[in-house]
């Protein structure tokens, strides 16, 4: 049945004659009253009124963008009202016969990235004034040393999205996370346990300390103080936010560090295009993890003795606009929350892998540095370069992993090749590579290492088997 975008009121009034039942709406912010809504309604007709407006001068390009990327199966109306001008064109992007799938995936995803990126620009310069915005990420430490990351902003933050949320709803807030517009220059102040440190923000508007306290820190949660001291808010005092780092608790036995894309939920990140398709079709609410990683790693956070409190952390090649989002999907999940340590992408770059090897292995170093006389189990898969980054960190700190567990995602046989090798290779150091087929195997794995309990192994089968129904009815 067809859609319809509804920009203005005119728009509104004429789709409303011809829209019949079957038919979805989807409207700009006050183009109706909820009583016009509710009537449409009664007509058999879905209503779905965008979280943010589109401005009508726009129409043509949000066309193109929708329908460059497939975003939508059925017939796609697109009010083009005429009674304001329209945005200048963009620029035709070459198309070959029969383009390849990098060719495919960069042509679409740059298109994507492109349109998102000018349309945004030319709705903040159309006037929308939003003040600066303080974004701390997850960190990290130990008892002599914490490590805490941001972002400055010059918007304010997302809407909370839910389960209800449609596919427009899910591309606005992907548009916003994608090209929240950063703040260079901008000088940042940290306080902790007395002490004041600052520092300015990069060209991407990024942040970074390393705090060092006057006494050491117990296990826990720990609080910073950050402040843009030239930046005013509403109640004319600077801008101030509050960053968290974590401390491993005294009881913890071992460490996690873990892949989220393909190894916690799926994410198809072997077929590039259609992954930068569903993140704009989803939400924190209405993604799912693989079957059993709830339970699995809840297990591992609690280990053998069930209240090690085993510190995990989340490493992948995700940009840090996504953090937010990561952040909601695990709490969502029931997933033991950890700091994320995600890279750094410009707006063309966010669906590319570029120095995917090399962004895992600095950041699995800058965790391991941090604990040196902790061992660590490392999570991942088998889509990607996991298995060779993980096989490299086994090599240059062999006393510091214990275990490597790899989801098998791949099943060419030429990559199940070069794991043996893999396998074989690890093994020569004392440390194990385990290729699981899914999260019971890998528990039960685990429980005979003495990673985990072995009562936690019914919890995991009982996790698998909820996913599996959840599943068999979606």
């Amino acid at each position: 049945m067809p859609a319809f975008l509804i920009l203005t009121r005119e728009g509104f009034e004429d789709v409303i004659q011809r829209a019949g039942s079957g038919a979805t709406l989807f409207l700009n912010p006050d183009v109706a009253t909820p009583g016009e809504i509710a009537r449409v309604l009664e007509t058999g007709a879905a209503v779905q009124v965008l979280p943010a407006a589109l401005p009508p001068a726009l129409s043509g390009e949000f066309e193109r963008t929708l329908q460059g990327l497939g975003l939508s199966a059925r017939q796609l109306w697109i009010e083009h009202p005429a009674d304001v001008a329209t945005a200048p064109p963009l620029a035709a992007e070459p198309v070959q016969e029969q383009p390849s799938f990098h060719e495919r995936f960069a042509s679409a995803a740059g298109q994507f990235a492109t349109r998102a990126a000018r349309t945004l620009h030319r709705l903040r310069q159309a006037g929308s004034d939003r003040p600066l915005l303080v974004l701390p990420y997850l960190g990290f430490g130990n008892a002599n040393k914490l490590w805490i990351k941001g972002r400055v902003l010059d918007e304010a933050s997302f809407r909370e999205q839910t389960g209800q949320d449609s596919g427009w709803s899910n591309l606005v807030a992907l548009y916003r996370r994608l090209e929240s517009d950063e703040v260079a220059g901008a000088r940042v102040v940290a306080q902790f346990d007395g002490r004041r440190v600052e520092t300015v923000t990069d060209s991407g508007g990024y942040f970074e300390f390393e705090i060092l306290p006057t006494a050491p820190l117990d296990g826990g949660s720990h609080r910073i103080a950050l402040e843009l001291p030239e930046w005013k808010g509403a109640d004319g005092q600077p801008i101030r936010a509050s960053a968290e780092a974590f401390v491993p608790s005294a009881t913890a036995r071992f460490g996690i560090i873990s892949d989220i894309d393909d190894t916690v939920l799926w994410t198809n990140v072997t077929n590039k295009l259609n992954m930068a398709l569903m993140m704009a079709r989803t939400n924190a609410h209405t993604r799912k993890p693989f079957k059993g990683v709830a339970a699995f790693y809840r297990a591992l956070r609690d280990g053998a003795g069930g209240n090690e409190d085993n510190p995990l952390f989340y490493v992948s090649s995700s940009p840090w606009h996504l953090f937010g989002f990561l952040v909601d999907f695990l709490r969502l999940q029931g997933i033991p929350v950890g700091p994320l340590l995600l890279r750094e992408l410009g707006m063309r770059d966010v669906f590319k892998l570029t120095k995917h090897a090399n962004h895992k292995l600095e950041k699995i170093e800058l965790i391991l540095s941090f604990y040196p006389e902790m061992q660590f189990v490392l999570i991942g898969d088998s889509g990607e370069r996991d298995p060779e980054i993980y096989a490299e960190i086994v090599r240059r700190h062999p006393q510091q992993v214990r275990m490597i567990y790899i989801r098998n995602v791949n099943p060419d046989p030429v990559r199940i090749e070069a794991l043996d090798k893999l396998i074989e290779g690890v093994s020569s150091t004392g440390a194990q590579l385990i290729l699981a087929p899914d999260s019971v195997f890998a528990a039960s794995h685990a429980a005979a290492e003495g990673l985990i309990a072995v009562d936690r192994l019914a919890a995991v089968r009982s996790d698998k088997k909820d996913d599996d129904k959840v599943l068999s009815t979606a």
